[in-house]
């Protein structure tokens, strides 16, 4: 699995390369409005996202507008239909709640609109891109951790992201996968939210907590959940748990950082290089230049030991 996730890493390293040098001197003079479509914009990732889209969008000279769903599929179609009407030239989308999109990207192919996808992705009928995090390798790489940490024994507690959605499946294949390795570490209870939130964390938390004690890992799908995960436990007195996130999110590294909170580790994402790169496939699209059908990032394992290089400007 080394060996094939280096050889991609490469590969898309030397293709995204390529790209951004090829198209930043193509690129022609006439100035392009980025529709950017979020999911919801009260999860730090999605924000990181936007301010990357956003900051590519005015660096190449164009503009952007930003819509949030906050979560309502039905209100995301709405806001995309007034996107068409404001004669968006491409849309990146982050697909809303569990929906598997196919409104959203009707809509916009039916105008003639390139749509670029990002995190969440849908095959019927395709973005013209979709650029993420591995997910399905991270969360591999995740549950690895966790087996060493524990020597390879625990009960595990997951809060689960939206059932259906691209990076929930992911997650739970990869982390299930490397923990499958060793019998006596097991997943015993799951429990979903629907909004990938802070607070859901502290509720789910409290409900595995309270339905199986016997819990001594917990695992976050994203950093939010994490989190309130362990302001759960630190308030029901189990500071015995290991709990484990994934994104990398500022409030999660600071966290780390500070040591302060039962966090141990997440999965930082390349947020940052995912929105610029959706931002460039999204102009190549409309100069009908070739976009690859799928590019996805490596995330880096993070604990209180390498943090630091993730803060502020370092963060990729």
């Amino acid at each position: 699995m080394f060996m094939k996730n280096l050889l991609k890493f490469f590969a898309v390293f030397a293709f995204v390369f390529s790209t951004f040098v090829g198209s930043a001197n193509a690129h022609s003079n006439k100035v392009y409005t980025i529709g950017f479509a979020a999911a919801n914009l009260q999860a730090d990732f999605f924000n990181f996202i936007k301010e990357s889209v956003e900051a590519e969008t005015a660096r190449l000279g164009h503009k952007s507008i930003v819509v949030d769903s906050g979560g309502d599929d039905a209100k995301q179609v709405s806001q995309i239909e007034d996107l068409i009407t404001k004669q968006i030239d491409a849309l990146v989308l982050i697909i809303s709640g569990n929906t598997d999109g196919n409104a959203q990207i009707r809509k916009a192919k039916e105008a003639g609109i390139p749509v670029i996808t990002v995190d969440r992705n849908t095959t019927n009928p395709p973005g013209d891109s979709f650029v993420a995090s591995d997910s399905e390798v991270a969360s591999y790489q995740m549950g690895m951790w966790v087996a060493e940490q524990t020597g390879g024994k625990g009960v595990v507690g997951v809060i689960q992201g939206q059932l259906g959605s691209t990076p929930e499946i992911a997650r739970d294949t990869g982390f299930e996968n490397a923990i499958a390795q060793f019998p006596d570490l097991n997943t015993v209870e799951k429990q979903a939210s629907k909004m990938w939130s802070r607070d859901e964390g502290v509720s789910i938390a409290q409900d595995l907590l309270t339905r199986n004690p016997n819990i001594t890992v917990l695992y976050g799908r994203c950093d939010a959940l994490a989190q309130g995960a362990a302001q759960a436990a630190k308030a029901m007195g189990r500071d015995d748990l290991l709990i484990v996130g994934f994104d990398g999110d500022r409030a999660a590294l600071e966290d780390l950082k500070k040591g302060n909170t039962l966090l141990a580790a997440t999965m930082t994402q390349q947020t940052l290089t995912i929105g610029r790169t959706a931002t460039r496939f999204a102009i190549d699209a409309i100069e009908g230049r070739y976009i690859p059908p799928e590019v996805l990032y490596g995330s880096t394992l993070t604990t209180q030991e390498n943090v630091e290089q993730f803060m502020g400007d370092g963060h990729p």
